[in-house]
């Protein structure tokens, strides 16, 4: 697509949404806005913790679950991150800070426990070095 129909393009788009804003009061807008932020902050955090977790197994299974579980818990940090910058129950604010709390908490202690056991060992090389004699 050329910079110009890509300009057209984004105009369009923002002529489309202007008009589906039109009918909104400013409190409309800005939850809207607040909802689509937290949509994009929290899959955000999700695509993150997926991806963190996402570990090969080193067959110590407390090593594995450790190493999945902490990005696990990140993940909660960081979607109640994105409930208390745009929620706005004031209930649903303070249980959040208790879970980022309480899973900060438990990170900490996760990684000390990590810290204590032995290292995982060195993954095998699938393609080792051919020494021609």
């Amino acid at each position: 697509m050329g910079k110009t129909s890509l300009r057209v393009s984004l105009a369009g788009l923002l002529l489309i949404g202007g008009a589906a804003c039109g009918g909104m009061s400013g409190a409309q807008v800005h939850a809207s806005s607040d909802a689509s932020a937290f949509l994009v902050e929290n899959d955000a955090a999700m695509k993150k913790m997926m991806a963190d977790m996402h570990v090969p197994p080193s067959g110590m299974v407390d090593r594995d679950f450790l190493v999945m579980m902490i990005p696990h818990h990140q993940g909660a940090i960081d979607m109640c991150a994105a409930l208390l910058r745009y929620g706005s129950n004031a209930k649903l604010k303070i249980l959040c800070n208790e879970i980022a709390t309480k899973q900060e908490e438990e990170i900490h202690l996760m990684r000390r426990l990590l810290a204590d056991m032995p290292a995982a060992p060195a993954p095998a090389d699938e393609n080792p070095p051919h020494h021609h004699h």
